[in-house]
């Protein structure tokens, strides 16, 4: 009775006025005995969502390779040679076929993304046609440009975008560790654009690129206390790529992916917890942990911009063995 009236208060408050999260406390959470956080994750996923429903999107890559940042995980970066070709960007007719491909196999959004440090007058041009194409199959749409300035969240929001996806990466403290070429204020001012605008926001991070735990305790403390936090918080296992800056970097232990899964879900209740890249290395266990601990949303299909991505049938096969099923069947 006790934790459900603390569970309860803690609702309220988060209703009435936002949590502020100190990263001591976030850092409190990860360290907690893996039960007791499972649990506290799980009470509070169980508030505000169904626990068997998972939402999957596929996520194509609309132009790949070139990009004029150094982000120290990203085979796509022109600082590194990891044996991606750059491509221009697809046609529309290319992105239409590949989204209403991804909702036969049963997604229910789709995200477009480009590898560039900001989208040009042209590019935001041809992004806003797949948008407006996207959206008219009835598929939630999301997209990842890089910067944006006010006008182009304004083109985004007309043609109908819902999500834009803007990634922290990591903690104010650890992130000049990785990237270089973009400031940590040129992500948040993005995601505070993308805000105004009134599109939703999708942002989250990767793990397992060599932060202490309290630097990943202040990634998940800096998305929480967002005012609102994201809607969508893509947590991402790092995939070592060769050719690039972290390709030896340790494995992170995969419980402690788990404790960051759950993190995020008791940090920002409502969010859609995204089980990311990495996944196609998880075992079908850990998976399963991961669903246990929050995450609602993985992506799905056989691409996952230049990194692979599960395939369907092995997705298909691991939701129906845990009983859970997608947001579409549902519909």
């Amino acid at each position: 009775m006790n934790t459900q009236t603390i569970e309860f208060h803690h609702h309220v408050k988060k209703t009435i006025a936002p949590q502020r999260w100190s990263v001591e406390d976030v850092e409190a959470l990860f360290k907690l005995p893996f039960a007791d956080l499972m649990y506290r994750a799980q009470q509070i996923h169980r508030e505000h969502f169904d626990p068997n429903a998972v939402q999957l999107s596929t996520l194509l890559s609309i132009k790949t390779g070139g990009c004029s940042e150094d982000c120290g995980y990203c085979p796509q970066s022109a600082f590194h040679s990891t044996g991606v070709e750059d491509r221009k960007m697809l046609d529309l007719d290319v992105v239409v076929a590949a989204a209403k491909a991804a909702q036969q196999a049963g997604a229910d959004r789709f995200c477009m993304g480009a590898a560039w440090r900001e989208p040009s007058e042209a590019d935001m041009l041809s992004v806003v046609d797949m948008v407006t194409a996207v959206r008219g199959l009835g598929m939630e749409t999301c997209a990842t440009l890089g910067m944006l300035n006010d006008e182009q969240t304004e083109q985004l929001r007309v043609a109908g975008l819902d999500y834009y996806n803007h990634n922290l990466d990591t903690s104010p403290e650890f992130y000049g560790d990785v990237i270089s070429t973009r400031d940590y204020q040129d992500r948040l001012d993005t995601l505070d654009r993308v805000r105004r605008a009134g599109m939703h926001v999708c942002s989250g991070g990767i793990v397992g690129m060599g932060e202490s735990l309290t630097q990943r305790a202040g990634l998940v403390a800096q998305l929480a206390n967002m005012e609102p936090y994201p809607e969508s918080v893509p947590i991402n296992n790092l995939v070592k790529v060769e050719g690039t800056p972290l390709a030896n970097q340790a494995d992170l232990d995969p419980l402690d992916f788990v404790r960051t899964i759950a993190v995020a879900r008791i940090t920002m209740p409502t969010a859609r917890v995204r089980l990311s890249a990495g996944r196609q290395e998880m075992s079908d266990a850990i998976q399963a942990l991961c669903f246990l601990a929050g995450a609602n949303s993985i992506f799905y299909g056989e691409q996952l911009l230049t990194t692979g991505n599960p395939e369907v049938e092995r997705d298909r096969a691991l939701l129906d063995k845990l009983g859970m099923y997608s947001l579409a069947d549902k519909h």
